[in-house]
């Protein structure tokens, strides 16, 4: 697929997908909306990439949809509309290998909801965040997916329905990132961080992602039986044998993938 919208590239191991409509703060429309999810996809799929970092050229990471949408549809084209616009939180989870959000200016509405989506997310000191779509009368309603897992129904409702931004500070406090570097350090950290999960096993990493997902909605004491089924069909892999074997014979692992 030829790409504008969005930029392919990747480093080694490390695929990176570039939100690139920085003339509008990175907004989505339905071309850009496709493109993220094949970009996405085509990630998934190539046997070659293990971690996947999505990062924006522009002053923003994303400020959301395009309010250019919102008119002069009726209410089944806007059905299909935001269906598509929510399709990446949906990708994010389905996909086996990791997903990194690399985040800086603002990231608003949809935009925080594909942030929220990422498995992991490192931002800049100065990057804020907001599901702030009530403030034109809208709601972020796909956001709120992705938003309520990580930090609970209370903090989900205030942030939805005041539209307040929180600071990069503020939301790895609440959970929704993992670290935050100074601006000039955001890219170094990222990919430091990408290069770290590439480095292990991609069987073990596909595991521990599955499960995690897949326990939310379980029982505890499922969730824990099928997290053991997971972890036992990890110990009967190749990369299992060689990573422990890897580690008593005090040398780097060499991935086998099987």
């Amino acid at each position: 697929m030829e790409y504008t919208n969005v930029l392919v590239d990747r480093q080694e191991q490390i695929g990176i997908i570039t939100l690139n409509r920085p003339q509008a703060m990175n907004t989505f429309n339905v071309p850009f909306a496709k493109e993220l999810n094949a970009a996405l996809w085509e990630m998934e799929n190539d046997p070659g990439i293990r971690v996947v970092v999505i990062d924006a050229n522009g002053k923003h990471f994303s400020v959301g949809i395009s309010l250019d949408e919102f008119k002069g549809k009726t209410h089944k084209e806007y059905h299909e509309f935001i269906h598509l616009m929510d399709e990446h939180n949906k990708t994010i989870a389905r996909m086996k290998k990791p997903v990194i959000a690399s985040v800086k200016g603002y990231a608003l509405a949809n935009g925080a909801g594909l942030s929220f989506a990422c498995d992991l997310t490192v931002a800049a000191e100065d990057a804020k965040f907001g599901t702030t779509a009530i403030n034109v009368g809208l709601i972020c309603l796909g956001p709120a997916a992705p938003l309520v897992r990580n930090v609970g129904r209370k903090k989900a409702l205030e942030m939805v329905l005041t539209g307040e931004m929180i600071t990069a500070a503020e939301a790895q406090r609440l959970g929704l990132v993992n670290k935050v570097v100074p601006p000039d350090k955001l890219e170094e950290a990222t990919m430091e961080l990408a290069k770290k999960l590439a480095a292990k096993s991609p069987l073990a990493l596909q595991a521990g992602k599955a499960g995690i997902y897949g326990m939310q909605d379980m029982p505890y004491s499922q969730a824990i039986d099928m997290l053991g089924d997971r972890f036992a069909a990890v110990c009967c892999t190749g990369d299992a044998e060689e990573g422990v074997k890897a580690f008593l014979e005090k040398r780097t692992p060499e991935w086998r993938l099987c």
